[in-house]
């Protein structure tokens, strides 16, 4: 048995086919934007929820750099609380009320 391919059928059928996919063209693209979209939607709610294990919280908690202030800074800070009445009240609300903005 010889397997001979009639390339005018096979024409003819992909003809038929490229046809019926542009009808459909817009619904097949809706339907893969749409997929996507949802894919990403869960991967991000599945990442978001995710708890980090002790390794990265031990890894992190290392990298964080200690915040230091200069002495001359803490006193020329102490040096306009001292000469300002306003300054001495917004140092006093903040010390009242630290997380106020």
């Amino acid at each position: 048995m010889s397997a001979s391919i009639d390339t005018e059928q096979l024409h003819k059928h992909l003809n038929k086919l490229m046809t019926s996919l542009m009808r459909h063209v817009v619904i097949l693209f809706f339907l893969i934007l749409t997929g996507l979209y949802g894919f990403l939607v869960w991967r991000i709610n599945i990442l978001s929820s995710a708890q980090p294990s002790q390794d990265d919280i031990s890894s992190a908690a290392q990298n964080v750099p200690k915040p230091k202030i200069s002495v001359e800074v803490v006193q020329k800070l102490q040096g306009l609380q001292d000469n300002s009445v306003r300054v001495q009240a917004i140092f006093n609300d903040a010390r009242q009320n630290p997380f106020q903005e």
